[in-house]
Order: C-alpha cells, then structure tokens, then sequence
C-alpha cells in the first residue's frame, strides 16, 4: 500500500481540492448535491492524475534514477516495474473518466481531457522551455477550479481567474526557484530551462505574480460584485494583508532553504499555513454574516 501511495502521489490529490472552490465561493456550502459532484470530481481527477504521474515518471526514469530524492520514487528504485506502471495508469485513467462520465456534466469531461492532454504535452516537451514550464503549470491549477464550477453548474467568475492564476504562477516560480536554488550551482537545472544565473530574475518575477494576486483581491473587494456577496464587504479588506503574509513568507522561507521542494507539500504539513487559512475563512463568514456597520 506504501508502493502505490508513492506511485500515485496521493498527496497531491490535496491540488484536487481546488475543485471546491467555485462551491465555496457561490457560497453553495450547504448544497448536498453540489458537494456530491465536487467528491466525485475529486477521485475523477486523482485518478487521471496518477495516471500523468506514473507517464511522467516513465518519460523521466533515466532522469530520475541520478536525481538525488527522485531515485527513490517507485519505478526509478525498481520497486514498480515498467510494464505494471503503464497497466496501472491505465487503469487509472480509465476509472478517472469512467466515473466523470457517469455523473458529471460532458463539459466536466472536457476540462478532464484538455488537462490530460496539457499534463502529458508538460511531461514530454513543455516542462524544459523557460517561462513556458511555470505558465503551464499555473493553467493547470486553474483548470481544476474551473473545471470544479462545470462539475457544481456554476459560472467561474473573472475575478477568482485572475486571482487564481497570479498565486499559483507564483508557486510555479518558487518551485522552479527551489529546484534551482537546491542544484550545484554550477550548470543550467537538468530538465529544466533555467540556469543559476536566473535566480534573481526568477525570485523577482515569483514575489511580483504573488504581489499581483493580493492586487487582485483588493479590487475584487472594492468593486460593486462583492456587495452581491456580503452583507459586510468592508471586512474582506483584511484578507489582503494575510494573503501578502502568506506569500511573502513563503518565499523568504525558499530563499532560506526551508521549503519542501513542493510547495503543496510544504503548505500541508506548515501549521502557520493553517492558521491563515483559519483566520482567512473567519474573515469571509464576518463578512457574510456580519453588520453592514462593523
């Protein structure tokens, strides 16, 4: 069972989480059906990310198996063998689509083919071109919050598109800057397009996208949408200054050498993440149900 949670990466099914987020923000919480759809989005997108995952590692296994913690993911160590990692990932991608097609919308299984397609287009060509690798990478994570309002019928709003695609091309670039940062130093990021000489560029460019995501959500907060929303919309002005903490933390954090080389896996097991996201969900339920006075 310890083999084919590390084949499948079952921790980075906690990305899938991201589904739920076109719910949350239609403030759909107590709608047993939508969190129904959103459930079975959740195994229908973990499945077919295993899936990529397992066809990723095939594509890297030379790579791999000279990466320092890389040589001990399952087919690069040798515990899973090729031929059973391909049945599998079959297998799972079948039962991925499978169950989407049985209870969500087609326009669900849409979003779950051109993810498919974009994550095996990244593992093969786009994760080795500069600039191209992280823009990707952050197109994904928001296809999944997309892709979760199809799945709960409810229109994604340019606003959380915006905000969405700076703070996750943010942590595009820090997982790049990490990467980099934990190489030699002495020669250009193997599989990647970068080079220790971009380090600076890199950092600059990461804080900015995140910084611009904190933007975002401050004119999210002073337009006329939010009144819609919140009975006390002044409130949410407070989710800025956590949002510019969480952010800038995180990547001081990088620059140290503190960080996971997955963000995700870092924010999971950091238990400051958690109380932000605490007090984040306290702020928006102030807002929601608060006095238009406070």
């Amino acid at each position: 069972m310890k083999l084919l949670a590390q084949a499948l990466r079952l921790h980075q099914w906690a990305k899938n989480m991201l589904l739920a987020v076109p719910l949350l923000t239609a403030h759909l919480v107590l709608d047993l059906e939508a969190w129904t759809s959103v459930i079975v989005a959740f195994f229908g997108f973990g499945f077919v990310a295993s899936a990529t995952y397992l066809v990723n590692d095939l594509i890297d296994l030379k790579s791999d198996r000279l990466h320092a913690q890389k040589r001990f993911r399952p087919m690069a160590s040798g515990r899973l063998t090729v031929s059973a990692g391909m049945a599998l990932a079959i297998v799972l991608a079948f039962l991925g689509f499978a169950i989407s097609a049985a209870a969500l919308p087609a326009g669900f299984i849409h979003y779950l083919g051109a993810y498919t397609a974009l994550t095996l287009g990244y593992s093969v060509v786009l994760k080795r071109q500069l600039l191209v690798d992280v823009l990707v990478l952050a197109i994904l994570y928001t296809m999944r919050i997309l892709a979760g309002g199809v799945a709960v019928g409810v229109v994604v709003s340019e606003w959380l598109l915006m905000f969405s695609f700076f703070v996750f091309l943010s942590l595009a670039f820090l997982k790049r800057f990490i990467e980099l940062k934990g190489s030699d130093g002495s020669a250009q990021l193997a599989g990647r397009g970068y080079a220790p000489i971009d380090l600076e560029t890199m950092r600059s460019v990461g804080v900015c996208s995140g910084l611009i995501s904190a933007l975002v959500l401050s004119l999210y907060v002073s337009s006329t949408a939010v009144v819609q929303l919140y009975r006390a919309p002044q409130i949410l002005w407070l989710l800025c200054p956590l949002l510019v903490y969480w952010i800038a933390r995180i990547w001081f954090l990088a620059d140290r050498g503190e960080v996971h080389h997955d963000p995700v896996v870092f924010a999971l097991i950091d238990w400051r993440s958690y109380v932000v996201g605490a007090c984040g969900l306290v702020i928006v339920l102030l807002a929601k149900f608060g006095s238009a006075g406070i």
